[in-house]
């Protein structure tokens, strides 16, 4: 009996190697990031209290205003609050790079043997745990209010999930804004007008054929406009499948643009 005896190329020992030592790495600034929350509890606490306000602001000042036909403004109402908290807070990535730029510690990461998108990388997924809290409390606090799941528990899970994909998504298009103007305090500023449009522009609080023809045009299409109707649709019926689709090629698209982009940024920044 002959034994065959199967060798792995040196060259794809190295790749995993580099896989998993990136993956590593990653998670090491994730923890890093996410150990700023449990020492300074106010930057949590206050990330929070924004999504609250605005849940209690247009569920009892606007939701007698605004009718939705079919269903009440309240179920309507919270996927654009939920898409609202995420995209927010993917603001905090950019701040805190541009954070991080500022005071030099990305040039000491430089000099640490350690993959090049390791920082971002875990910057981004401590954003995303973040965001996990925030979306679970906005949930409780939306079913105190009268927010109703009408499709039942697996529809109200694929909507978070999705809804938490578009918010890391987003983290990656704010990476490279912090990275890009280097100053908290500017990235905030900076940041801004890109969120606006993209939440307040879109299906998220308002039905999109009550806007101005010229503006449903933007609002109809814009990726914003797609998740939110693609977790609509899934907490309480509808088109589901194709603006699911939708909604996940947008991300893919993002991140595929965005995330090297921001790497390549990295690189240039420090």
């Amino acid at each position: 009996m002959s034994t065959i005896t199967a060798t792995i190329p040196a060259a794809d020992i190295e790749r995993r190697s580099a896989v998993v030592a990136a993956v590593r790495d990653a998670s090491a600034v994730a923890q890093r990031n996410l150990i700023a929350y449990r020492r300074v509890p106010q930057l949590l606490v206050f990330s929070t209290i924004q999504p609250v306000v605005f849940v209690l602001m247009f569920r009892y000042v606007f939701g007698g205003a605004i009718s939705v036909p079919g269903f009440s403004y309240v179920d309507f109402l919270m996927p654009g609050i939920f898409i609202q908290t995420v995209v927010f807070g993917a603001m905090g990535t950019a701040v805190g790079l541009a954070t991080d730029v500022k005071s030099g510690l990305l040039e000491r990461f430089r000099a640490l043997p350690m993959a090049r998108s390791a920082v971002l990388a875990g910057r981004t997924l401590a954003d995303l745990c973040r965001n996990v809290f925030v979306v679970l409390l906005m949930t409780a606090i939306g079913f105190a209010v009268g927010f109703r799941v009408h499709t039942g528990p697996l529809g109200l899970l694929g909507a978070l999930l999705l809804l938490l994909l578009f918010g890391y998504t987003m983290s990656w298009v704010f990476a490279l804004l912090g990275l890009a103007v280097g100053d908290p305090e500017t990235a905030q500023a900076a940041a801004f007008p890109v969120v606006a449009p993209l939440v307040f522009a879109s299906s998220a609080f308002v039905p999109v054929n009550t806007m101005p023809g010229w503006m449903q045009v933007f609002a109809n299409h814009q990726p914003v406009s797609i998740t939110t109707s693609a977790a609509r649709a899934l907490v309480l019926g509808g088109d589901t499948a194709s603006l699911v689709l939708q909604s996940i090629g947008w991300c893919a698209g993002i991140l595929l643009v965005f995330a090297p982009l921001a790497v390549w940024r990295y690189r240039r920044a420090v």
